[in-house]
């Protein structure tokens, strides 16, 4: 297991941004929805009814109400669930490069899901922070 990372600079530098395969999508279900047949990858309950995410043929199957078609980008670095900035620098970078986002923080990475169009552009912009915030070579 790896030591989590707070340090800023460090995580920028550390990020490596995976794209996963596929689509993913936000779907919003009453809270007594069975959904014991899905492979949710995320879930969320709010007053309104259960977020989830899933994978557009798992959604699709279950004939669920799809509020958002994403890509889905895991930062592989193992970021500390208390540090501050990264959130904040990587929206920024996806925002100047026009990408909408929506971020999950889980217990080892962040996972960012962006419009399934825009999929290239966030990893160009999020390859490009990293590369900003790598240590540069002197001669």
């Amino acid at each position: 297991m790896t030591t989590p990372v707070s340090n800023l600079t460090t995580l920028l530098r550390s990020m490596e941004p995976q794209l996963h395969p596929g689509v993913v999508v936000f779907a919003s279900v009453p809270h007594e929805t069975d959904l014991s047949s899905l492979s949710a990858i995320s879930t969320f309950r709010e007053a309104e009814g259960l977020t989830l995410i899933t994978s557009e043929a798992e959604a699709i199957r279950a004939n669920l109400p799809v509020l958002f078609r994403a890509a889905w980008i895991t930062l592989q670095v193992h970021s500390d669930l208390q540090a501050v900035g990264l959130t904040a620098a990587f929206a920024r970078a996806l925002g100047e490069a026009g990408v909408s986002c929506n971020v999950v923080a889980a217990a080892y990475h962040d996972h960012i899901f962006v419009p399934i169009e825009s999929a290239q552009a966030a990893l160009s912009a999020l390859r490009q922070l990293q590369g900003q915030s790598a240590p540069t070579m002197h001669l």
